[in-house]
């Protein structure tokens, strides 16, 4: 699936009690609201216009055809007139499709000189979107609901947001992930119900031993490991004369694509402990196809990956960055964290060009890897943690605003990248403890809450945001009886 192959299909609500020139009045509105929104280059990808549904039999019809076509990835529906919502029931009984209700009007002003019962007639929207509400709220419809004018540019950029949580959820639907190797021993967070979350998210998480790994490897040409290592020299900085460990991390990048070609996979995890033939960690390799598109967890963590997989993908034509992240250590005396990992964080967060080195890793029990060192970027920035809560999934969302280094680290030779949590580090690290978040995360740039709460409200699942507002005392009440309405479900 291509991000840029998505569209979304503008719905118009209406009746034939109007007469014929409404109805072709209604259509000629929709069709300029489209094709000017289409324009303002705020919306990530487009809208068609598909019609406007006047009984019963249009509505199912059009809900029948968005949920079978593939491109499809949301419908938004604008009842311009007065659409009496029975005739939705249905259509919208079987949606399959992310659903966007959007409240506005043609015009953004009443002509007080003008106004007339033609008028009234054919900008009926503040009539009929409450009706149309109303049948949303008694199906119990998982819905977007974005009031505002349509040419102004903060309704457009929610319309947005909401078609790249769409579009990360039919990412989801095709999702494969190839486990090389299982999790790492005794760990909690990184287990979870794999039938579950294709049930729920549509992944299929599956497990290759690494001997297949080290099988494909065996097969990669020399020419070939030439490739990668000048596509490397591209993007980033050889910080060492020795290429042998690069080389080693080529070779094994390459095997590893093979195999996700192979099985149209889209993340992978690993784990140290799990090396079996294999003469290095996956470093440089890992963080060469994080920066790809490719979703990866570390021991194992299939969760994270999937959800950096879908992160990337809702982030298409954005220049933040995303990564695989996890919180390492703090400096209470400055209220910072710092984020990183062994090996394998992302280039996509870089402050400037990755540096290529290689240093021994000290755990798992294999020569020195080569990987990439940097320090992250400076800005806002969201840590989404997916967890399962037993009889649910919960996705975590904390606002942080990432900083610049307060001290050098000459001698830590990591990817990493410090910030400063919401509201401060005590009370935002006690209040993802109380929610159970994970050690591992995905760090986006790109994507504020209201995009990843978005995804969770499509998907169906339970959201926690923890912000520059959060009181933990609050939060562990909150969390309480969120725990007894998802258990009543």
């Amino acid at each position: 699936m291509q991000f840029k192959d998505l569209e979304f299909w503008f719905i118009v609500g209406s009746q034939f009690l109007y007469g014929e020139e409404t109805l072709r009045h209604v259509e000629e509105d929709a069709k300029i609201m489209v094709e000017e929104m289409n324009k303002s280059g705020n919306l990530p990808l487009p809208v068609r216009y598909k019609t406007t549904v006047k009984t019963c039999e249009d509505a199912s019809d059009i809900i029948a055809q968005a949920n079978y076509d593939k491109a499809c990835a949301g419908i938004i529906v604008f009842c311009h007139t007065f659409s009496p919502s029975k005739m939705w029931i249905n259509g919208l009984v079987a949606l399959q499709k992310p659903y966007l209700h959007f409240h506005s009007q043609f015009l953004s002003t009443i002509p007080n000189e003008e106004i007339n019962m033609d008028y009234m007639n054919l900008h009926q929207s503040a009539h009929g979107d409450r009706e149309h509400a109303f049948m949303g709220a008694r199906l119990d419809l998982k819905r977007k609901i974005v009031v505002g004018y349509w040419k102004d540019k903060d309704v457009q950029e929610k319309i947005g947001k909401w078609m790249r949580a769409s579009a990360g959820v039919a990412f989801s639907k095709q999702l494969k992930l190839v486990r090389f190797g299982d999790n790492m021993r005794e760990v909690g967070v990184t287990e979870g119900d794999k039938v579950e979350a294709q049930i729920k998210f549509g992944w299929q998480v599956n497990t290759w031993p690494v001997g297949d790994l080290v099988q494909k490897i065996q097969y990669v040409t020399q020419e070939e490991v030439d490739k990668q290592v000048e596509e490397y020299e591209k993007h980033y900085v050889y910080q060492i004369e020795d290429k042998e460990a690069v080389r080693y991390q080529a070779l094994v990048e390459l095997g590893m694509k093979k195999m996700l070609e192979e099985q149209g996979a889209h993340g992978f995890t690993n784990t140290f402990e799990n090396l079996y033939g294999m003469e290095q960690l996956p470093g440089l390799a890992t963080q060469d196809l994080m920066r790809q598109g490719y979703g990866f967890g570390a021991e194992g963590d299939w969760k994270v990956s999937a959800m950096t997989a879908i992160i990337k993908f809702m982030s298409e034509g954005l220049t933040g960055g995303n990564s695989f992240i996890e919180d390492y250590t703090y400096d209470f005396e400055a209220g910072l964290a710092l984020g990183a990992h062994m090996l394998e964080v992302c280039p996509t967060i870089a402050t400037d060009k990755a540096l290529i080195e290689v240093h021994p890793l000290g755990i798992g029990g294999k020569k020195d890897p080569a990987r990439l060192v940097f320090e992250g970027k400076e800005g806002p920035a969201c840590l989404a943690s997916l967890v399962q809560m037993g009889n649910r999934f919960r996705l975590l969302v904390h606002e942080i605003d990432c900083v610049k280094p307060h001290k050098d680290m000459p001698n830590l030779p990591t990817a990493r990248v410090m910030w400063e949590a919401k509201p401060n580090l005590a009370d935002g690290a006690k209040a993802w403890m109380l929610a159970g978040g994970a050690h591992h995360s995905t760090l986006t740039y790109d994507l504020d809450f209201e995009v990843l709460q978005d995804f969770c409200r499509i998907m169906d699942i339970e959201c926690v945001h923890i912000n520059a507002d959060t009181d933990p005392d609050k939060l562990e009440e909150e969390l309480f009886l969120k725990d007894i309405a998802w258990k009543l479900k």
